[in-house]
């Protein structure tokens, strides 16, 4: 009796003793802290919030071919089929060679330009590390249309290029919120050439942001303001607002906006309609990937 009691008590402090060696074991590691900070997912879903672009890049060897339409103004109803009638597109391709860097070249019905971009990756948001995601962005575009001489004597071939340079810096605060700012700068070897717009930079701060709905619908709104308005101003600040729709794994983007082009340049320094009047514009983005 006396020997089952030994026995017995021996094993309680065997098993007392290993359980407290578990535990700091088990201490031991939770203190342990990771040297590796785990990268955020990307603030956006699309490559674009809704004209402007996000900090989203493709991954190391896709490629994507889009599709892109605004149609004409909303606001004149009936007469133009409510836009219909007057559609600009933009059709072109996107590869990306690493992922950190994605290279692009598109071609828009207006003014017939050809658009080359690049867009970089420069650091990442980590989980409980870096606070944000930033990411260069530049294009260069190629004006090919037909340019009257008499209006433009002095017109030489450099004179159809125009460039943009942007810094875009967003966070993902959670699955539901994200937003993004960027400065910009904007130059054009032909600018507008009315009466007190001569100004071939241009300044500007954008701000925009993707609010999720559902599973697989968010609502995405962005706005630029320019620095250095022209002393007489034919445009308007660009504000676009739409929906991300998520289908298969892609995301199909619906878009209303106060500027109907879609090349940088001209989206940013060229809007001309007023949304308490007239000048809205309605289309979509379309990627597939490859």
């Amino acid at each position: 009796m006396k020997l089952k009691s030994f026995l017995a008590i021996g094993s309680a402090l065997f098993l007392s003793m290993q359980l407290h060696a578990q535990d700091d074991l088990l201490s031991q590691l939770d203190s342990i802290k990771p040297t590796k900070k785990e990268v955020e997912m990307a603030a956006f879903k699309g490559l674009q919030i809704c004209n402007m672009q996000s900090t989203k890049l493709p991954v190391k060897g896709e490629w994507y071919f889009l599709v892109t339409h605004r149609f004409g103004d909303l606001t004149e109803g009936i007469n133009n089929f409510f836009g219909l009638d007057n559609a600009l597109t933009r059709i072109g391709g996107i590869y990306a060679p690493t992922n950190w860097l994605s290279l692009g070249v598109s071609r828009h019905t207006a003014n017939k330009i050809y658009e080359l971009s690049g867009k970089y990756l420069l650091v990442s948001q980590k989980v409980d590390g870096f606070p944000v995601t930033i990411v260069g962005y530049n294009t260069a575009e190629i004006n090919s249309s037909k340019f009257d001489k008499d209006e433009y004597p002095e017109f030489k071939d450099n004179n159809r290029l125009a460039y943009t340079s942007q810094l875009l810096i967003s966070r993902k605060f959670n699955e539901s919120l994200s937003l993004q700012v960027a400065p910009v700068f904007v130059h054009k070897n032909l600018y507008d050439a009315q009466p007190g717009t001569e100004r071939k930079d241009d300044f500007l701060i954008t701000g925009g942001g993707r609010c999720k709905l559902s599973k697989r619908i968010s609502f995405n709104l962005e706005y630029a303001y320019r620095l250095n308005k022209p002393d007489v101003d034919y445009f308007q600040n660009p504000l676009s607002m739409g929906f991300d729709i998520e289908t298969g794994g892609h995301v199909f983007q619906l878009v209303f906006s106060n500027s109907q082009a879609m090349n940088d340049v001209a989206y940013l320094t060229n809007a001309i309609g007023k949304w308490n009047d007239k000048g809205i514009f309605f289309g979509f983005n379309m990627y597939r990937v490859f």
